[in-house]
């Protein structure tokens, strides 16, 4: 009888026919890793500080007892839902970091079409490499799950809140790792994997509702259209558009549960349903994708590995040049110093030569220009706040840019195993770094010509002021300097690429997003808020709003520099809700700068001392 069934179609029901061999020698290998466990132990002590915290600024240590337990139920509801936002983000950024390599593994170590020539087929593949590295983060999930059930016992949070939180944080989980592995196929770095999965996720949740939002509230009644046909049609796009974003999710039961005014009418099953439907349209175009590569790797690996135009191809890839066939075998002298004029050959992106990349910065600075149409024709460009938002953007991305490709400059060349060859060259260990220093801040070069660019134009026109441009530039500068020499020193401390993004990553949200909120926490406990405006006051973000607040806007940019001020309660924060001038916004940017300048230089100097250990 069993011998029959597995004859017929009942053989899918066997155990282990949806993730094959594939999910057992994963958790086999993760077992072994003790990266995994590392994670579980600080994950769990974040937990506990972010607990302790919480608790001190919420009930006080002196007091009535009566007071302290009325205090409890509100520390209740803060500890819950702190610890549910951070999880939400925490286990997004986790799938994403965890799955970049999922299948370029595969793809890089010539494995993939191998698989093909086994019974394991790409569902398997795909569905088990996706759920061993789920259910690390299923893991971290029930490690806080007890947390949150003994926090319920002080009052104020349902059991229909912490399911609910789970349930979104989960499949948003899900959804970002379909989405991080579909990436990874066809891509051998992790970090360019991780950008885009970042940017494509940021695309869908923000950029697409604000576009739609736009569309249907400024520009479209402008021209009297409409983009519905009905009041059907607009309640239809607007549950798609929400019930497909687990941010607005997270926030309706979180702020149901804080308030408890009455229903507000998300169904949050629903928004469930619908992320795990997307999930499942991701993972089954990526077994589609999986299995095209795998059988294009089998069938011609051997060719483009033997043919003089593959070998070409391959040598390019490796050193970063952008080499065609025609000139592959032209010599080409090399002018300065040989690191710098190695990376200045190199495109801005890898594996897009210049053509293409100067095609794309056209296309990018086209559209910048499309997005001051309905500013202008809305009369906003001549205020500060939106010159504010632009300014902002700049800086968030070109850090975050600067981030990834300042950690990735050693060990691409470790892993391409071209960094043993590059130590044996007369070239000293300065000249390596300052080569991969100017490399790393020329493949962020575009964001700041962006910025650059909108600073000119608008100062010219008479929207900003001179002077914003000079405390820019100086925020640009120890921006770079820092991050650039902690990119550099975990890329020559680490092995492999991932990490060393992953460890620049957690040192800029360190300081500059967790950093202010513990020290807000704090001085809550402390009952005082000077602690946190000094920090926030060398915090980038805020920097650079306090700088376009005070000298942007068509009144601030005809202002003397005597007359400037900064510190306006347009800002997020300023300093005992007073202003100051110019003067002491030039004092904060250079002392700032000067911290941060050391800290950078002080990496590079342990960079240096760590160029020539764990070289292989």
């Amino acid at each position: 009888m069993l011998a029959a069934l597995r004859k017929g179609r009942w053989w899918h029901l066997e155990k282990g026919w949806l993730t094959g061999p594939i999910f057992d020698k994963e958790l086999r290998v993760s077992s072994r890793r003790r990266r995994n466990f590392a994670l579980r132990f600080f994950y769990i002590l974040l937990l506990t500080g972010f607990i302790g915290i919480v608790w001190l600024a919420v009930v006080p240590i002196s007091g009535s007892v009566l007071h302290a337990q009325r205090s409890m139920a509100v520390a209740g509801n803060q500890i819950v839902s702190t610890i549910v936002v951070f999880q939400f983000v925490a286990m997004q950024l986790l799938a994403i970091i965890m799955l970049s390599t999922a299948i370029s593994d595969e793809v890089y170590n010539r494995t993939l079409g191998l698989l093909m020539t086994t019974p394991i087929n790409g569902l398997q593949i795909v569905m088990g490499k996706l759920l061993s590295k789920l259910l690390q983060l299923v893991l971290l999930l029930g490690i806080s799950l007890p947390v949150l059930a003994i926090v319920r016992v002080l009052g104020g949070v349902s059991w229909d809140y912490l399911l609910s939180s789970l349930s979104i944080t989960l499949t948003a989980a899900i959804f970002a790792g379909s989405v991080t592995l579909r990436l990874s196929v066809g891509r051998e770095r992790a970090y360019v994997v991780i950008l885009r999965a970042v940017l494509v996720l940021a695309g869908l949740y923000f950029f697409l509702p604000a576009v739609m939002g736009a569309l249907a509230f400024f520009l479209a009644p402008r021209f009297g259209l409409s983009l519905t046909a009905g009041p059907w049609a607009s309640r239809a796009v607007a549950a798609a558009a929400t019930y497909s974003n687990p941010f607005y999710a997270i926030w309706n039961v979180t702020h149901e549960m804080l308030t408890p005014t009455g229903p507000i009418g998300f169904l949050w099953p629903i928004h469930c349903l619908v992320m795990l439907g997307l999930s499942a349209l991701v993972l089954a175009w990526s077994m589609k994708v999986v299995r095209e590569t795998a059988l294009r790797q089998a069938i011609g690996q051997l060719v483009a590995s033997t043919s003089p135009r593959g070998r070409r191809k391959k040598a390019s890839k490796a050193s970063g040049a952008d080499v065609d066939d025609g000139a592959a075998d032209a010599v080409k002298r090399v002018q300065g110093p040989p690191v710098i004029w190695r990376e200045l050959r190199a495109p801005f992106i890898r594996g897009v030569d210049n053509r293409n990349s100067r095609i794309g910065m056209a296309a990018t600075i086209l559209a910048l220009l499309l997005t001051y149409v309905p500013s202008q024709m809305g009369g906003y460009l001549d205020d500060n706040f939106v010159h504010v938002s632009y300014a902002l953007l700049f800086v968030f991305l070109g850090a975050a840019l600067n981030v990834v490709f300042s950690a990735t400059r050693i060990t691409t060349e470790k892993e391409s195993q071209t960094w043993p060859l590059l130590l044996l060259t007369p070239l000293s260990d300065w000249d390596i770094l300052l080569g991969k220093a100017i490399s790393a801040f020329r493949r962020c070069l575009p964001i700041w010509g962006l910025l650059a660019g909108h600073m000119i134009l608008f100062t010219l026109v008479g929207y900003i002021h001179p002077v914003a441009s000079f405390h820019l530039l100086i925020l640009v500068a120890w921006l770079t300097c820092f991050i650039t020499g902690a990119g550099l020193y975990f890329s020559a401390r680490l092995r492999h690429t991932t990490a060393a993004v992953v460890a620049n990553f957690a040192l800029v949200l360190g300081l500059w997003a967790m950093g202010p909120i513990v020290v807000g926490l704090l001085s809550i406990a402390g009952k005082s808020e000077i602690p946190l405006e000094k920090y926030m006051l060398a915090h980038p973000l805020l920097q650079t709003e306090l700088v376009m607040a005070g000298g942007a806007g068509s009144q601030n940019a005809h202002t003397k520099f005597s007359l400037l001020e900064y510190g306006s309660e347009r800002t997020i924060f300023n300093e005992s809700g007073g202003l100051f001038g110019f003067g002491k916004m030039t004092a904060i940017v250079l002392v700032t700068a000067g911290i941060y300048g050391v800290a950078g230089l002080l990496f590079v100097w342990r960079a240096k001392c760590r160029l020539r250990r764990n070289i292989v």
